[in-house]
Formats: C-alpha cells, structure tokens, sequence
C-alpha cells in the first residue's frame, strides 16, 4: 500500500487535539458520576465509535492506495524546428518595441503552447546555425530565445534554403524511439524577400519528406527605420534605411508546400492562428508502454467514516444514570 499524503504535523496535531479533548471529556464525565454515584461505562462505547470515526477519517485524507493493474501508456507529439531570420532589418521599430523583440515575446507563448512537443530553434541570414537542438526543456529554449540579436549571424542578404535543409537533417537524425513516428513541424520565420538559388528545390524536399512548413511575417508595409548603435542605419546617399515587409517570398514558400502564412503587423497578430493550425495537427505515437498503477481509494475510508458518523448520530447513550 502506498500513500499520497505522508503522515505529517498537520495530523499529528488533529491526532493530539482529538485525544486531549475527548480525555477531558471522560475525565468530565467520570467526577459528575462519582459525584452522583452512577456508572459512567456507556461513554466508553462512544469513545470506541468516534476514535474509529477520526481514525478512517485521518486515513481518508492520507490517501492509501493499493491494487495493483497494468495500464498501456501512450507518448504522442510534434517536432516542431522554429527557423528566425536574424538579419539587420530585424531590428527595425516599424513593430515596437522593435521586429526582434516583439518576435520573442509571441515565441515564449509559442514554446508554453507545445510543451508536451519538441521544440528547436535555428537562426539565420545568408546562413543558418542551430541555436537550440530539438529539446523538450522550456527553461532552455526560453533562454535561448532571450539571448537572440541581429549580430549573432553574419549579414549577407536572406535565404531560405540553408535553415530548411538544416531543419531537415535534425529531423533525421536518429534518436531513442521508434524512428519515423513524429509529426515534423518546421516554422520559417522572416520579414524580408528571400534571395536564394535553391529555396525551391528545398521546398520540394521538405513537401516529399511529408514535413509541415508554416512561415510567418513580421513587419510592416509601410516599414520602419532601423537602428545602428545610437543613430539611424543611413544608406550611401546618408537616407535613413527603411525597411518593409515582403511577403511575397513567404506566402510563395508555403504555396510551394502545401502550408500556410501568417503576419505579424501594426494591427493583426497571427500568432494564436498559428498555434491552433498547428495543435490541429494529429501527433504521431512515439512510444508505447505498459506501466504499474494504483488507484487512490480513499473513498472507502470516507464512507465507512459516514456510515460511522451517521450511527454516532442515531444511538444516544445514557452516560449519567440518576
């Protein structure tokens, strides 16, 4: 038998306040008989009755459990691989507090929305880096994504095609597990036009791998100026740079994948319909095993403590004869 609660000093102190007052309670009873000269023996059959009361009420609230079964125990989820452009323009403030920032606010929801799924990150530009590996830890992603900036990859114009093909490759890498059973999920995050030379043929990989790619925009149309330091990012001429949202790329990505696009914007967040989209897709078993359990019975203690309460209620015992 095991139990849910332990045996500590909220019932030892019931325990000690149950025993101190029924002992004054017999010792009451035991001078008004022998002042009276009656028998005081009846009062002993009540004590019985409520020290059997308190105790199954005491072992009620413990929670004994006992009763061995087999239950089969099913691991169902999502890989889902987070791609953030982390380019320059990023940190445009057209979106305040500014694109970056703003992005990783919506991303912690994003990591408590699937925190029964694994979740990676991969940051890129012209290039991609893995910045967080498929993990289920939370803290760990969180902290991750509080440490990105625009100047922790290199700035040479936007690509798609490296963080896919990577995304790609952490999906097949083996792991512990019935290879091949998880739903696979990768979020393609930017706010610019894509310049590279195989976004395409990577697009038709990740369609024939049967991998759901999602992208999602942020930025404005009308765009933002862009910080360098303490002053405006200038182009040539001295202009400040204003940078815009291109959706174009993003939502010619998704059609090429069967997926959809979302926006973040000065006015619509699609951040819940992102989510949901996603939490509709059908998990994928990864493991399945059979384990031992035991159910909580306390009931039974609690009705017999009733049923003892309801009998204490009906029999009245004569405890002083005159």
């Amino acid at each position: 038998m095991s139990w849910f609660r332990s045996f500590g000093w909220v019932e030892m102190i019931l325990l000690a306040g149950f025993v101190l007052l029924y002992a004054f309670y017999i010792i009451r009873m035991i001078r008004i008989s022998r002042a009276l000269q009656s028998s005081v023996s009846a009062i002993f059959f009540k004590l019985v009755l409520r020290t059997a009361l308190f105790a199954l009420l005491i072992i009620a609230y413990l929670g004994p459990s006992f009763g061995e079964a087999k239950r089969e125990v099913q691991s169902v989820g999502k890989d889902i691989m987070v791609c953030v452009d982390l380019s320059k323009s990023m940190d445009a403030f057209d979106i305040q507090p500014t694109r970056l920032e703003k992005l990783k606010y919506e991303l912690k929801k994003l990591v408590e929305a699937f925190n029964s799924d694994r979740l990676g990150v991969i940051i890129f530009s012209g290039e991609a880096f893995m910045q967080c590996p498929l993990t289920y830890d939370q803290n760990a992603l969180n902290l991750f994504i509080e440490t990105m900036n625009t100047n922790l990859v290199p700035s040479s114009g936007t690509d798609f095609g490296p963080p896919l093909r990577m995304a790609m490759q952490k999906f097949a890498e083996p792991e512990e597990g019935p290879a091949g059973q998880k739903s696979k999920v990768i979020i393609l995050i930017s706010d610019g036009e894509d310049f590279g030379d195989e976004t395409g043929e990577v697009a038709r990989e990740v369609a024939d791998k049967d991998i759901r790619l999602f992208t999602l925009g942020i930025g404005t149309e009308k765009g933002g100026k862009i910080y360098a330091g303490r002053s405006l990012k200038t182009d040539r001429s001295g202009n400040p740079v204003v940078s815009k949202l291109n959706p174009q790329s993003l939502k010619k990505l998704a059609a090429m994948t069967d997926g959809q696009y979302f926006e973040i914007n000065e006015s619509s967040n699609d951040l819940s319909r992102l989510i949901n989209t996603i939490s509709n897709i059908e998990g994928q078993m990864r493991e399945s095993r059979l384990v031992d359990v035991s159910a909580n019975r306390y009931f039974y203690f609690l009705l017999a403590c009733l049923a003892l309460l309801v009998l204490d209620i009906l029999l009245s015992v004569r405890t002083v004869t005159i």
